[in-house]
Parts: structure tokens; sequence; C-alpha cells
């Protein structure tokens, strides 16, 4: 699985307006742009601990890359940016850090919306926002009444979401159905599951990226990533820019997506020798 070596981990891109522009359209020229990415957003707190700070620090620096990668997929022409931004698992983290999670979120939540709507991309979360404080329910609300209607891209956090929760909520909504007779077991096929998850009406990913150097999927999107590409790389979040990004959808575009099978041509040419 292709990676990226462990960089400086330096923050900032370093790349003039110019400089972005020429990479991008090169990147445009090259080949294909993933309609939808996913990042699992690893690395924050280790990012910080090298440099001898409170973890929480790794986290607010982590929202400048969250800024500078949804910016860069916006113009590059990316359909669906979603971020896992939250699991169900960090809830088990230390109560201060995950209540300066939640002021940061509602910090970040308010402070982007006027970037939101100035870019034209729509905010949307997946996940199980119940357990979520008030503040950050409200916050998450008016950011996305206010981007309803934007169409240049669609920016999803993934908050409080497990993948494997997902898929077990789709099973007992399709049990129930079937026991109230409204749907029968033997109509249930892939895209009645695809029409039941929190993703309904998006594409799968068609590239995962994941910081921080872990090769596991860390329950996130388990179903929706049955035929993603997968870029991992040693960098954490917070040095993940937008020279990063660019280099993980370069690997993106050199791979020979075959979801399973092979080309014809190559199927007679491997029979024959």
């Amino acid at each position: 699985m292709p990676s990226t070596p462990q960089t400086s981990d330096s923050t900032a891109s370093d790349l003039s307006d110019d400089e972005d522009a020429r990479r991008q359209q090169a990147l445009k020229q090259r080949g294909q742009i993933p309609t939808h990415i996913a990042c699992i957003m690893d690395g924050n707190g280790r990012w910080a601990q090298r440099r001898d700070k409170a973890r929480y620090v790794g986290h607010h620096e982590g929202v400048s890359s969250v800024r500078e990668v949804t910016e860069a997929c916006a113009e590059l022409g990316v359909d669906h940016l979603t971020l896992y931004t939250f699991s169900t698992e960090n809830w088990e983290r230390p109560d201060p850090e995950v209540n300066a999670l939640m002021e940061l979120l509602v910090h970040t939540v308010e402070e982007e919306r006027a970037t939101l709507l100035e870019n034209d991309i729509r905010l949307r979360t997946i996940g199980d926002l119940s357990e979520f404080p008030t503040a950050c329910r409200e916050a998450l609300d008016r950011t996305k009444e206010a981007t309803a209607e934007n169409t240049a891209m669609t920016l999803t956090l993934a908050l409080s979401y497990s993948g494997r929760h997902e898929i077990v909520q789709v099973a007992r909504r399709l049990a129930q159905k079937v026991k109230e007779g409204t749907l029968q077991a033997d109509a249930i096929d892939e895209s009645t599951i695809e029409k039941h998850l929190d993703t309904a009406g998006m594409p799968n990913p068609d590239l995962l990226i994941r910081t921080g150097g872990e090769y596991r999927l860390s329950n996130f999107l388990l179903w929706q990533c049955a035929y993603t590409e997968l870029y991992i790389t040693e960098e954490h979040w917070p040095s993940f820019r937008r020279p990063a990004l660019y280099e993980a959808i370069r690997s993106f575009q050199s791979r020979d997506r075959r979801f399973g099978r092979i080309e014809q041509e190559a199927y007679n040419e491997q029979s024959s020798s």
C-alpha cells in the first residue's frame, strides 16, 4: 500500500498562489480528480507531543489543515470531502480533552461558516449527534442550514460515528420493515442497504487518506470503502496541507482501478503466454 516517507512535519504549505494554481492545473491535466475523498485525520496528539505541547494544541493546528484541504478540494473540483472528525471511541478519551474538542468544534463551525458560504460549500454531518452538547448541535444546525443550498462541494463531518453501528442500524430498520410487511426479505440487495446508510445519496469514496501512519480503517465508512483506494502517509494531520493532498491525488491517479475485474485484452495476453 503506497505511503509517503516521514517529513519534517512542518505545517506551512509554502506554496505561492501561482505555484499552487500551477500544481492544481497539472493534476487536472494528469488524470481523474477523485469525486469523493475521505480522510482519517490522525496524529494531532502525537504532533503536539513531539513539540512538548499539550494535545489540544495539535487539535487546534489540525483545524488549519481542515481549512486548507477543504479549500483545495473545492478548487480542484472534488464533489465530496468526508472527514472522520470524532469517532464513537473518542468519547473514551479523558474528559478535559473531550471538552476541549467540543469547544473547538463549536468555535470552528461558527468561525468557518463565512468561508463555506464564500466557497459555495455545503456542510452536512453523519453519525449520532445525540450525545453532543447543545451548543455543538446548535452551531452545526445553523451552519448546515446556512449552507444547505451550496453546490460546489459537500463537506461531511463524521461525528460520533461508527461504521459498525451504522450497518447494525440499517439491519434493524430493514428487519422492522420486513416484520411490518412493507419489505420482502428477498428484495433486499446492496442498493437497498445503501439507501439506508448515513451516506445515502453520496457516491462511495474514491480515495481514503489516512495520516499518522496507521494501516487500518478504524471503523470508518466500512461499507462505503469496499473498493476505495487507500493512501497512508506518515505525516500527522496538522502537517497535511496542500502539497501532501496533491501527492495523495497523484498516487490515486496512478492506480489501475479494476474493481476485481481485468481488461479482456490483458486476459487474452495472459492466456496465450
